[in-house]
């Protein structure tokens, strides 16, 4: 393959929309960026723009272009991958989305779970699309929009509306919006919305009816990998192909080059997430994980994977940031962390929307618990980054139980690896290695590998797997003893955020 040309991978994710440009090893050429509003209109709620999001996306997509001083002829076919649940409804006619996104991390569905779960609790429909009932999935969302958007279900009955993942909605304005855009989304989006059975990788019409979703509202589900259609002639890219979708933390799982049965990943961004690969095997979990498809490549069989979802991971780095104004930027909190020996008794349960994997506990909210005159603002800092290593320990010790085989060593991406400290105390707590490969954008990448692929950019797995390569690796030096008494502490700190949200409580 020619090496003068290239593949462009469009990363929507929570914060900001990246386009970002990766040459035939799999190396960064350029990267365009914009971050977007977060919008929290009550407590518990959480949206975004979707005009916004697809303006900045087209922006991104200039930057990345123009720094590297590319056209579409440099570049054979682009990606998608996004952040997965968010869920966007808008008007097949006019392109107007009828109401903001509303992100996966919101929680204002509490009450169409409870409504859903009362014939046959949370797990009603886990044994076919692999998902329990929480307001995390898309599925409560659509229904959200359509019960409370005025107007909306009679215009969703009669056919002019359309629902999608932020992929969904990229890919058809991308293609042209009104003008012939292509409605479609990947396996592994469609596996997180609760209406998708994860065997056959086809829409359920009895759940969809249970939700009061018409069919005509969902997307075509095709593979991760394959040509979805042509970037339209008033685009940037026109004419090139989009050949490539997978939701962010499968695109980061593939991204690593996890493609094997046992090997795992954790994403640590807004949140934090923990995907094991369990081969072409669904895996139904006992132990608080989601069943999850991790990819397919055209007609190959699909592949599958166990999730642990945890919902505040840097998003916690944020909050002291913007909320406390304890630190002015993220990276300070690493010096401040390191004032300290350790968390001085202090710990931090970040329920601020419940608890996600492997508890799954809507009633809990965020506590910091073992404080003392002692405590000072170092404590706290310290505090943050570990919970994101306990919360981590939590879910790699629930994959450990359903998979039966104990992971040996944890890959690693996304922006809090870059803090030292967190990644040698996650060592620690876990009792095994963490290794940051040298390319740490592995959402982005995967995205771009997903797409390369199905143009013939890249000629299979074993071409993927060869680009692969480890940055660092942080070895654990904590003896089990102490180990296992920070995690009995840590147990005891979540125990203190349950049963907090009841009828007092607004």
């Amino acid at each position: 393959m020619s090496e003068n040309k290239y593949v462009i991978a469009i990363d929507q994710g929570t914060t900001s929309s990246r386009a970002i440009v990766f040459d035939h090893e799999g190396q960064i050429v350029s990267v365009g960026q914009l971050e977007h509003e977060q919008i929290f209109p009550q407590a518990g709620w959480v949206e975004h723009n979707p005009i916004e999001i697809w303006n900045n996306t087209r922006e991104a997509i200039g930057q990345a272009l123009s720094k590297a001083s590319l056209t579409r002829h440099d570049i054979l076919s682009v990606g998608i991958t996004n952040q997965r649940e968010t869920t966007v409804v808008w008007d097949k006619n006019t392109g107007e989305p009828v109401y903001n996104a509303i992100v996966w991390q919101d929680t204002r569905t509490q009450n169409i779970v409870d409504e859903l779960a009362v014939n046959g609790g949370t797990d009603r429909f886990k044994s076919v699309v692999g998902l329990p009932l929480a307001t995390y999935f898309s599925g409560t969302k659509i229904k959200w929009i359509l019960d409370n958007v005025e107007g909306a279900r009679a215009r969703a009955e009669a056919g002019d509306l359309l629902f999608g993942t932020t992929d969904s909605w990229v890919l058809w304005n991308l293609t042209g919006g009104v003008d012939g855009g292509v409605h479609a989304t990947d396996v592994t989006n469609a596996s997180r919305t609760l209406l998708m059975d994860i065997r056959t990788l086809e829409w359920r019409p009895d759940i969809a009816a249970e939700f009061g979703v018409p069919l005509s509202m969902l997307p075509e589900i095709k593979p991760s990998s394959g040509v979805f259609g042509e970037v339209h002639g008033s685009q940037l890219l026109r004419e090139v192909p989009v050949s490539g979708i997978l939701g962010d933390q499968q695109s980061a799982t593939f991204g690593q080059a996890a493609f094997d049965a046992g090997e795992a990943k954790n994403t640590y961004g807004t949140g934090c997430f923990l995907i094991f690969n369990t081969g072409e095997e669904v895996v139904e979990s006992q132990n608080g994980l989601l069943t999850t498809v991790g990819y397919k490549i055209g007609d190959e069989p699909t592949h599958y994977a166990l999730e642990g979802s945890i919902a505040v991971a840097g998003s916690l780095v944020q909050w002291l940031r913007d909320n406390l104004r304890m630190i002015d930027s993220a990276p300070e909190i690493e010096e401040l962390a390191a004032s300290v020996e350790d968390n001085g008794g202090a710990y931090i349960v970040p329920a601020f929307s419940g608890l996600y994997a492997p508890y799954w506990r809507p009633d809990a909210r965020g506590a910091i618990v073992g404080l003392t005159r002692f405590v000072n603002r170092g404590h706290i800092a310290r505090a943050v980054l570990e919970s994101t290593a306990f919360q981590t320990a939590d879910v790699i010790d629930a994959v450990n139980k359903d998979s039966g085989v104990p992971l040996t060593e944890l890959r690693v991406d996304g922006g809090m690896t870059a803090n030292e400290q967190l990644m040698q105390f996650q060592a620690d707590i876990l009792g095994v290695d963490v290794v940051r490969p040298a390319v740490t954008e592995t959402t982005a990448l995967g995205a771009a590998y997903a797409a390369g692929l199905a143009v013939g950019f890249w000629s299979g797995l074993g071409e993927l797997k060869a680009n692969w390569a480890e940055d660092k690796r942080w070895t654990p030096n904590m003896d089990s003893a102490e180990r296992e008494r920070l995690m009995r502490l840590w147990h005891k700190a979540v125990t203190k955020s349950y049963d907090w949200v009841d009828e007092d409580v607004k």
